[in-house]
Parts: structure tokens; C-alpha cells; sequence
């Protein structure tokens, strides 16, 4: 019996639709972080900032956030390459989280961890259960076994 109470019981429709609004809503708002890194803020300004909360090899790790989120999101938006991008973002996440984050409680008004404790959750469970059948993930996978 399917109820509200035991979402494991949901049908396999339901399990997609809500694998692509997940996708898709974690993809938006990494996109929107690269997107700033790069145009707003810049890469130079990316680095400085990074620098200032201590984060290490923050050129390097300015790049690197910058690409993971913008190229990252694109992925999960097209459902390409899933487990890989939504791994490497909870991994850059990870260090936002112990690095910039944990220390100022979990308040995101006080510079806390609550929206990257959420994204990096909602990144695993993504990485783990794959993009579901609207994506372009299921696509190539249909392809492949039908050449």
C-alpha cells in the first residue's frame, strides 16, 4: 500500500519527477554561485575573499569552486554526468562547510551552515539514486543498451 507515510512506496513516476525537481533546483542555485564567481565577484575577487576566510591555495580553490559550481549545475540541470557532479559539489561544499562555515552556527544570516548542510544532503542523495529517467543520463544509458 502507497501512502504519505512510507515514500519508499512511491511509484517509480513520482521517484523521477522528484529526482528532477531536486536536480534541477540544486543545479540552479550552484549555476547562479559559479555564474557570480566569475562575473560579480570575478576570480580575482573570488581568490581574495577565499584568502580572507582562510581557505587554502585560494586561487586554486577560487577555480576550482567556481567550475565545480557553474559547469556542476549545468550537469544537473541536463541530468548529465549526475553522480560525478553532484559529488564534486558536495565535496567543494564540504570545505565551505568546514572551513568557512561551521564555526558561525547554523544560521545563514550569521554566515552559518545551513544552506550548504542542505545542498551537500540533498547532493548525496542525488549522487546515490542517479539522475532518474528525465535526464540526459537515462537517455544515453537507453542508447548505449539498444547499439
Amino acid at each position: 500500500m502507497r501512502t504519505l507515510l512510507h515514500p519508499a512506496r512511491t511509484t517509480p513516476a513520482l521517484h523521477d519527477v522528484a529526482l528532477l525537481v531536486a536536480r534541477v533546483a540544486i543545479g540552479v542555485i550552484l549555476l547562479a554561485h559559479g555564474w557570480q564567481k566569475f562575473t560579480e565577484y570575478t576570480l580575482d575577487g573570488t581568490a581574495a575573499a577565499f584568502a580572507d576566510m582562510g581557505v587554502p591555495a585560494a586561487a586554486v580553490a577560487a577555480v576550482f569552486a567556481a567550475v565545480v559550481e557553474l559547469v556542476g549545475g549545468l550537469l544537473l540541470i541536463a541530468g548529465l554526468l549526475t553522480p560525478v557532479a553532484a559529488l564534486l559539489n558536495a565535496l567543494n561544499l564540504l570545505g565551505a562547510l568546514v572551513i568557512v562555515h561551521a564555526g558561525n552556527g547554523v544560521f545563514v544570516e550569521n554566515g552559518g551552515y545551513e544552506l550548504v548542510l542542505a545542498l551537500i544532503a540533498g547532493l548525496l542523495v542525488i549522487a546515490a539514486l542517479g539522475a532518474g529517467r528525465y535526464s540526459a543520463d537515462e537517455l544515453l544509458t537507453r542508447r548505449l543498451q539498444h547499439a
